[in-house]
């Protein structure tokens, strides 16, 4: 796979020149410029030096080339006049329109999809990611054979490719990504299977898990590292995080709880990658609690809240019958960044949170407000306790011990060889110890 961290296969290396072009089609929930500048920050995320960007208003998209002619040149005047090396179109752009733009831009073109591609293919840090950003990388090059042998017939043998250019040589590489695509599905079906046992033996645990998701760069991993003392990599960088992360943490009236650090989601997230990282976004839908952590001082945060509940909807988490009558996971709403806002805004902020029973304001980077997430975290894992009569035999002292644990014993009766307890304990804690082996 190629990659900017090194010259790839059309020249471009880390570090090169690069234009931002965004084309505005129809409404938007976002202003022009919070697009470029977030199309900005995921180029600055694999190295590229940003020179300019540039928003052009489309009444109907063109087959050719998307942009209108005198779109097209204007931007090709921009490549030249800035010395860009590559041109980063901030939407989904065909094989044969990014074909034509390269040619009259005479610089490379990618768009918003092979950019996220580019930057997963750089971040995977384990096996299962590198095995999921790869099948997303060929769905997503599948469809641009045609283009992308005018410079492989250049090189003769590049990766992956065989013999020279023709229908028959194109149509057996499409046949080499399909079969390695369905290896790589076979392997991930395997790594899901895996996750599957290791979620099934947590639930039989009794220990909750509790997921943090958010839009990328929110400071996720900033809390993660606040809350569990690790040193998960958190940097002002966008998709800093790929893998999850899990460590155990200590909650309030509760011995242990399990957090997850998860990958950042971002607006049209390509199809590519939802698909390829199903398995780990799994590790969100069967959570106890999700915490939905949001950076309040970003100017579209409200928009960026939309979109992670959106991939949240299309992977289950949020959906009435998912995970098979699990039903949806409950969230809670971590306001962060309270730091960078100013005392008014802030006050704004606590009124607004201080209203609702899902919303907690804090800043991961200072840790303010921290330990009121941890009591209510807490708090809402131990909702709905109830009273419920068990009865085990006097002989089984790890089941009663566990309940002692994690519920309230309220009466406990022995007869004979029956133990019987009145127990005040939460339908999380009464679903684990049903689990339990």
């Amino acid at each position: 796979m190629s990659g900017f961290g090194r010259e790839d296969k059309d020249g471009i290396v880390r570090g090169g020149r690069a234009i931002v072009a965004l084309p505005e089609i129809g409404p938007h929930n976002r202003t022009a410029e919070a697009r470029l500048e977030e199309a900005a920050g995921l180029a600055g995320a694999i190295g590229l030096d940003v020179v300019e960007k540039l928003a052009f208003r489309l009444r109907q998209p063109k087959a050719a080339t998307l942009l209108g002619s005198g779109q097209v040149e204007a931007l090709a005047e921009a490549a030249r006049m800035a010395e860009a090396e590559l041109v980063v179109v901030d939407a989904a752009v065909t094989p044969i329109q990014q074909r034509n733009l390269e040619k009259a831009i005479e610089a490379k073109v990618i768009d918003r999809t092979g950019l996220i591609l580019e930057i997963f293919g750089e971040r995977a840090a384990t096996a299962e990611g590198r095995l999921q950003v790869e099948l997303a990388h060929l769905d997503y090059q599948a469809g641009r054979l045609v283009r992308s042998w005018t410079h492989l017939e250049r090189q003769r043998g590049g990766f992956g490719f065989l013999g020279g250019p023709g229908e028959t040589q194109i149509e057996a590489d499409r046949r080499m990504i399909r079969d390695r695509m369905a290896k790589l599905r076979k392997e991930l079906e395997q790594v899901s299977r895996t996750r599957g046992l290791h979620r099934d033996r947590r639930r039989r645990a009794p220990w909750p898990v509790v997921a943090l998701v958010g839009y990328t760069n929110a400071g996720k991993s900033t809390l993660f590292n606040r809350m569990t003392g690790a040193d998960v990599m958190a940097k002002d960088l966008l998709f800093a995080t790929l893998d999850p992360t899990m460590r155990q943490i200590r909650l309030p009236g509760l011995d242990k709880a399990i957090l997850s650090d998860t990958v950042g989601f971002v607006s049209d997230l390509p199809t590519q990658l939802v698909a390829a990282f199903r398995a780990t976004l799994e590790e969100v839908t069967t959570a106890d609690i999700i915490v939905h952590v949001r950076d309040m001082s970003h100017p579209d945060s409200e928009a960026q809240a939309e979109d992670v509940a959106r991939v949240l909807a299309e992977i289950g988490a949020t959906d009435e019958e998912a995970e098979e009558g699990r039903g949806r996971v409950p969230m809670i709403e971590a306001w962060n960044k309270v730091d960078a806002l100013d005392p008014e805004a802030t006050a704004v902020l606590r009124a607004e949170a201080a209203r609702r029973d899902d919303a907690v304001v804090l800043s991961a980077l200072t840790g303010e407000g921290v330990d009121d997430l941890r009591r209510f975290v807490s708090d809402r894992l131990s909702r709905g306790a109830r009273v419920r009569t068990v009865r085990l035999p006097a002989s089984d002292g790890a089941s009663v011990a566990w309940l002692h644990q994690h519920g309230e014993v309220l009466a406990s009766d022995t007869a004979g060889e029956i133990v019987s307890l009145d127990v005040r304990i939460s339908d999380v804690d009464w679903a684990r110890f049903e689990a339990r082996p």
